[in-house]
């Protein structure tokens, strides 16, 4: 196997990856700003009132958004076992 095959296998994995978890962090991060703003504006610091909504949030998005995520991994998988004869040698 090749440099430019490893390399391009990686990117090919990672592009995966950041696709599959992109729309669970922005969600995260979203929620995260409404939670601060909250909190500037009520001035009230409860350090698990930060955490408690976010986990909430991502919990519903890996609920919402888990097909999609499972699909994406799942043709990641059959490409890469399909081309197993170029990954291996």
């Amino acid at each position: 196997m090749s440099a430019d095959n490893v390399i391009s296998l990686a990117e090919s994995g990672v592009y995966t990856i950041l696709v599959v978890v992109g729309p669970l962090l922005i969600l995260a991060l979203a929620v995260g700003l409404l939670v601060s703003i909250f909190q500037a504006t009520t001035q009230i610091q409860e350090q698990t009132l930060a955490f408690i909504p976010k986990i909430v949030a991502v919990f519903v998005g890996i609920v919402f958004f888990g097909p999609w995520m499972l699909q994406k991994m799942i043709e990641f998988t059959i490409e890469i076992f399909n081309n197993l004869t170029r990954v291996v040698g």
